[in-house]
C-alpha cells in the first residue's frame, strides 16, 4: 500500500518527464529580433518572379530552396548560374508535384549541376522559401504563399515577403531546411515513382 501512495505521488512528476522526453527533438516556436529590411509583393500586379531572380543573382555562398510546384525557368535559371558562380545550391522539392507536373523545371536545375532532393514524406511538402547567404549578414529568406511557378505569376493572387540582412531568421529557415532534407530522396528516377 505505501508503495502505491509513493507511485501516485509520483506519477505527476513521471509525466512531466516523459512528456518533455517526448518533445525533446520537437523544434520550438522561436522569436527574432526585427532586424535588416522587410519587402512585400503580390501578383498578379507585382513582378515577384523578378524580385526572386534579383535576390538569388546576389548569393555569393549557398541557396537553399524549398518548392512544392517549380515550373519558372527564369528562377530556375538563376539558381544554375549561382551554382556557376560557385554558391552551393540546393532544393528540396515536393515528390508528387515532380511527379505530376510534365513541366517541371527539376530536370534542368539537376542537368545544371543542382542538387535535388524529392520530399515525400507528407501529403504536401508545401513549404515555398529560398534561403540566400544564411551565415552572411546580408542574408536573405524569401518566403510566402508563392510557388515557383509561371501561373503564380501570371494568372494567381499570390504573396511573398522577403527579409533581408536577417542572418538569425535564415538561418532559422536553414535549420528547417536541413531537417527536411534529411528525410528526403536524392533525385532520381527510382525517388520519382
Amino acid at each position: 500500500m505505501k508503495l502505491l501512495r509513493r507511485l501516485a505521488h509520483a506519477l505527476p512528476f513521471i509525466a512531466i518527464v516523459v512528456a518533455g522526453l517526448a518533445t525533446a527533438d520537437a523544434p520550438a516556436i522561436r522569436h527574432y529580433p526585427a532586424v535588416g529590411s522587410i519587402e512585400i509583393a503580390f501578383t498578379p500586379d507585382d513582378r515577384i518572379d523578378r524580385l526572386i531572380v534579383a535576390a538569388i543573382d546576389t548569393a555569393r555562398h549557398e541557396v537553399l530552396v524549398q518548392a512544392y510546384s517549380f515550373t519558372d525557368h527564369s528562377i530556375a535559371r538563376a539558381l544554375v548560374r549561382a551554382r556557376k558562380r560557385g554558391a552551393e545550391v540546393r532544393v528540396v522539392a515536393d515528390r508528387e508535384q515532380a511527379r505530376s507536373l510534365p513541366q517541371n523545371v527539376l530536370p534542368e536545375l539537376v542537368a545544371g549541376r543542382v542538387e535535388v532532393w524529392l520530399d515525400g514524406n507528407f501529403q504536401a511538402a508545401h513549404n515555398k522559401v529560398i534561403i540566400i547567404d544564411a551565415d552572411a549578414p546580408h542574408a536573405t529568406t524569401i518566403t510566402g504563399s508563392y510557388n515557383f511557378t509561371i501561373a503564380a505569376q501570371r494568372g494567381n493572387a499570390e504573396n511573398v515577403i522577403v527579409l533581408r540582412d536577417n542572418a538569425p531568421i535564415a538561418r532559422g529557415y536553414r535549420d528547417n531546411w536541413i531537417r527536411r532534407k534529411a528525410n528526403a530522396a536524392a533525385w532520381s528516377e527510382d525517388a520519382l515513382r
